[in-house]
């Protein structure tokens, strides 16, 4: 009868086949499923659980969350990515700690007024915390929605984006949502895969068009192709026994809130005058001692990569660089850095 039968389906699967176990299933503190939600966003699973784990423990309650200082959430967050997450995250808990007197929303429409909440994590939290019928809606679902009904609609586009999400919100269940909304998020993750998708476990095989059609890698449709730029980064090591030379990233740009090494961008590969542009940035003569290896961060949209110059000033202990602070080598555990200046200074003894 209708679509009862997919969710139907999908709740039987979860609750006879489903063995995927995760720390915050069936949570019901919606601060908690907010923190998975927003940990798990462009993140594997496998890479956000110590994560979430440590978030929790750290900061058990929403206003643990907002008394802490940004930097030590930031260096929290370090290796994760996409730090505004992380910033999100911390600005809201103090929305809600102090603008809501520490008192979650517990409506959709509420929830997702929240800054850095959008409508899948609303949805995610309204359903599985107070049991509202929202679907969610994201890479898993539209997977296994565009392989089983045979979407052709690319859902990159406003016309596919709502197409996907008007199916999303008739199939869901009306007695269960939270269950289902997980049930065929956890199906996507672990049976219609990206690639391989395991059919032959499947129990919507013998109603799903891509495996009739034998399309299930054309499906689901992506209409704009990304389009990556590499930066090239150059990184100036600076340090005596004591101190070394540490600045915090600005807004506008990658790793915002997070603390570097001074840094030279260039638009392509430094080959020549090294020393020349060493000085010019520094304002001052200097000396070249060595180069670290190439280190290759990739991002979504963006390839980095890095090198770290070794480089001793006429007097360390007057070279100024503005906007740069001078750190304690035994405190710089507690700053936080992204992936690449974390690896080489960790590579390098230095953290």
């Amino acid at each position: 009868m209708g679509n009862s039968w997919f969710s139907d389906t999908m709740l039987q699967w979860n609750r006879e086949v489903n063995e995927r176990q995760m720390p915050w299933k069936g949570e019901k503190d919606p601060y908690l499923v907010w923190l998975s939600e927003i940990i798990l966003q462009q993140t594997r699973v496998e890479q956000g659980l110590p994560y979430f784990m440590r978030f929790k423990e750290t900061y058990p309650t929403v206003r643990h969350l907002a008394d802490a200082p940004e930097d030590d959430v930031m260096r929290l967050w370090q290796g994760l990515g996409y730090y505004s997450r992380a910033r999100n995250l911390h600005g809201t808990a103090k929305h809600i700690a102090q603008e809501l007197k520490g008192n979650f929303p517990n409506t959709y429409t509420e929830i997702v007024k929240l800054k850095g909440i959008g409508p899948y994590t609303a949805a995610a939290i309204s359903s599985f915390v107070f049991g509202e019928r929202q679907s969610v809606v994201d890479g898993n679902v539209i997977r296994v929605l565009a392989r089983v009904y045979g979407i052709s609609l690319p859902f990159d586009t406003t016309e596919g984006r709502k197409e996907f999400d008007v199916l999303a919100q008739k199939l869901i269940s009306d007695k269960h949502p939270g269950e289902y909304n997980q049930a065929i998020m956890d199906f996507g993750a672990t049976v219609c895969v990206p690639a391989k998708p395991k059919c032959g476990e499947c129990p919507l095989a013998d109603r799903c068009v891509a495996y009739k059609e034998n399309r299930q890698d054309e499906l689901p449709v992506r209409a704009k192709k990304i389009v990556k730029k590499e930066r090239f980064f150059y990184y100036l090591v600076l340090h005596d026994d004591r101190e070394i030379i540490i600045s915090k990233r600005g807004p506008g740009d990658i790793w915002q809130g997070l603390y570097e090494l001074p840094m030279i961008e260039a638009e392509k590969p430094i080959r020549k005058n090294v020393k020349k542009t060493v000085s010019e940035y520094l304002g001052e003569d200097c000396e070249v001692l060595n180069y670290s290896k190439p280190y290759t961060q990739q991002l979504t949209h963006q390839t980095i990569q890095s090198v770290f110059i070794f480089v001793k000033p006429v007097d360390f202990q007057q070279t100024k660089i503005e906007g740069a602070i001078r750190a304690p080598l035994k405190k710089l555990p507690t700053f936080g850095f992204p992936k690449v200046v974390h690896l080489f200074l960790t590579e390098n003894s230095l953290l």
